[in-house]
């Protein structure tokens, strides 16, 4: 009895000290790191992926978890490579049992023996496992990693790092590349055939051996059907689906955006943006639509935003990212081009605002000299007396040039600036040719201002990142008067033959010689702005932007949304009334070559205006010249000129005075910023 006693105490002690020796070999195991490099991943507003690029090591290897895999594609690969996954703690006894009992049967390989847990551990070491050290290795790590990760955590490990062929890793880069799809919306054909890949990808490539992938994948369905995973039905639709003959790109929307995104972004793996993949998707179709036909080098740009938030919701750069020759990798959004006449309804906007005018002001179309400035317009015709709102829906150019007159070609830059745009002056000052389009602007720098007219006359913060910019301010570019009167004067340009667009504002813009077409409109909530034209900047004979933009501009609308959005109501302080009973001074838009005695009075720059810039434009309308112009007191200029430069007084607050030849004056406050 007593020898019993021993004999079992001495078995246990062994055992212990066994069990103690393998816990120690195992909680001594030195494991692979368990992350690796992923792919950049830009998203859109909605967690969408847009684009994606290949990690450091030249892999598609995009990250995912659980709730981002179908359950269907995870109960399969479960039941088929590891039934007891849940139970065993790395390595199955019973699987292995097996497999060595049926190749020793068999006389060769039948089925593996190896558990999930220890396909992760051969993932993250990428060592070789055929040999006995190899596979003890395997295993020793697989016990380690039972140990420290939870059964999920390995999963989702086995998830990121299984191949699947070529440079793709992981079940979400599988997804895209062979289905175009996220692995949340695979068909049971879909994932048997990811469940197959992984035993043997390059040999099983659908792209590569069809009828090798075919194969693997119907023998996976066949004994899930069996395991009663799926049922007869689905299993005959199933293997009645051929694999796919192609891989399909990885997501590249938005290309010539993401790319200044990643380039500004250096640290994080994934940035999400205010895209909205369905937005840009369709536009993008659109703008290569658009040229398709085209043989003369033709490009195109498009954005499209919110002007409420600020979102940019698409951004095509061009008509196709790609080495042609249109120049398909340039971001023709942001390349610098003469805006044409799609200035003017700010110049209006900026007159109503300062009471110079009204949308039923009769103002005069006809020939005029501004200081040796002649402009014509477009048509080379002339129209006389005519509305301001009518000036603005035909865009003449004439009473356009004779409003920046009046309120001096700095305040327009001044207003440019206020909504965010960057204007490039080509010889650093600004004269009134800026109006007709002598000042550089790119897509966005217009959209901008376009976003502001429909918000009220607030400036926008335009933007592709989800948080408001650091140190935006909200402030006026327009008065919300102003601004309505603009919107609705925009809501009645004619239309392109053949397009209704009903109330959509817009206005189109043609630069000198043909070179840029422009579109850029708004509704209640959305803007569009459309460039088109050459990369180099060359001609594009008969291009007009009302033929030719203003189309694609109404299709965008329609393909954001199905309906419009209205303007708002006008603004309880906007004055509607017709030319007959507005005050006097607005009723006709007055001669600026006034020969009248009565007192002087300084026309620009308004009383209580601010200002910018270091050379400041003044007007004076009536008295007798010569005029005296005085800053602060001091003399600065005598002139018989109504309409001069001088040096500005200087930042911060300054009186202005002129005198006539009658010693009748008059005064403004200003302020210089």
């Amino acid at each position: 009895m007593k020898r019993t006693v021993f004999a079992i105490a001495l078995c246990l002690w062994v055992g212990g000290a066994v069990r103690d020796a393998f816990d120690g070999w195992v909680d001594a195991t030195v494991l692979p790191p368990i992350t690796a490099e992923v792919s950049r991943e830009i998203r859109d507003r909605n967690g969408a992926l847009l684009r994606a690029y290949t990690a450091p090591d030249g892999r598609w290897r995009l990250p995912v978890t659980l709730a981002e895999v179908d359950p269907t594609y995870l109960d399969m690969l479960i039941r088929y490579e590891d039934k007891r996954f849940a139970n065993h703690s790395g390595v199955d006894p019973l699987a292995m049992i097996r497999a060595s009992g049926q190749a020793v049967w068999h006389g060769q390989i039948v089925s593996g023996g190896s558990t999930l847990t220890m396909q992760v551990a051969r993932l993250l070491e990428e060592g070789n496992s055929s040999s006995w050290s190899g596979k003890l290795r395997q295993m020793r790590v697989a016990l380690a990693l039972e140990r420290k990760l939870s059964k999920d955590q390995i999963l989702t490990l086995y998830l990121n790092h299984a191949p699947f062929g070529g440079n793709i890793e992981g079940v979400r880069a599988a997804s895209y590349a062979y289905f175009d799809r996220p692995p949340r919306r695979l068909t049971p054909a879909q994932a048997a055939l990811l469940v197959a890949l992984p035993q043997s990808p390059e040999a099983r490539r659908p792209d590569r051996a069809p009828a090798q992938a075919t194969s693997a994948r119907n023998h996976v369905l066949t004994r899930l059907a069996t395991y009663g995973v799926i049922d007869a039905a689905t299993h005959a639709s199933a293997t009645a689906k051929p694999v796919p003959a192609t891989r399909h790109v990885i997501p590249a929307l938005a290309p010539h955006l993401t790319d200044r995104v990643v380039a500004l972004d250096t640290e994080n793996r994934r940035i999400d943006l205010t895209i909205d993949r369905r937005i840009q998707t369709a536009l993008e179709q659109l703008a290569a639509d658009a040229v398709q036909a085209r043989s003369d080098g033709l490009q195109i740009a498009i954005i499209a935003a919110d002007h409420q938030s600020g979102h940019i919701l698409a951004s095509v750069g061009s008509a196709a990212y790609r080495a042609d020759a249109r120049g398909g990798f340039l971001d023709l959004t942001q390349t610098v081009r003469s805006p044409g006449s799609t200035l003017k309804p700010l110049v209006y906007g900026l007159g109503f605002d300062r009471g110079l005018i009204h949308p039923e002001t009769m103002i005069a179309d006809r020939p005029t000299d501004f200081g040796g400035y002649a402009p014509q317009n477009f048509d080379g015709f002339f129209r006389g007396e005519l509305r301001v709102s009518t000036a603005l829906q035909h865009s003449l150019n004439i009473p356009t040039v004779a409003v920046t007159e009046a309120l001096g070609p700095h305040h327009l830059l001044a207003g440019m600036r206020r909504a965010g745009a960057r204007p490039k002056l080509p010889n650093g000052r600004p004269g009134l040719a800026i109006a007709l389009g002598g000042v550089g602007l790119n897509l966005e720098d217009l959209v901008r201002l376009y976003a502001a007219i429909g918000n009220g006359g607030n400036n926008v913060d335009l933007r592709w990142h989800q948080t408001p910019s650091s140190g935006f301010t909200q402030h006026d570019v327009l008065g919300a008067a102003a601004a309505w009167h603009v919107g609705n004067i925009l809501t009645e340009v004619p239309r392109p033959t053949g397009v209704r667009g009903a109330g959509i504002a817009f206005k189109t813009g043609t630069s000198y010689g043909h070179r840029d077409a422009w579109a850029i409109g708004f509704d209640g909530k959305h803007v569009v702005g459309v460039w088109m034209g050459r990369p180099d900047g060359a001609s594009v004979p008969g291009a007009f932007g009302g033929d030719l933009a203003a189309p694609v501009m109404f299709d965008a609308f329609a393909r954001i949304k199905p309906t419009v959005d209205p303007l708002g109501p006008p603004p309880h302080h906007a004055l509607l009334l017709p030319t007959a009973q507005l005050p006097r001074h607005l009723q006709h838009f007055g001669n600026s070559q006034s020969t009248s005695t009565s007192s002087p009075s300084i026309a620009f720059p308004p009383d209580g205006a601010v200002l910018e810039g270091s050379v400041l434009t003044v007007k004076v309308r009536d008295g007798q010249a010569p005029f005296i112009w005085l800053a602060n007191g001091e003399p600065v200029a005598r002139t018989h000129r109504q309409q001069i430069e001088i040096a500005a007084p200087g930042i911060g607050f300054s009186s202005l005075t002129v005198i006539d030849a009658n010693g009748q004056s008059d005064r403004a406050q200003i302020a210089i910023e």
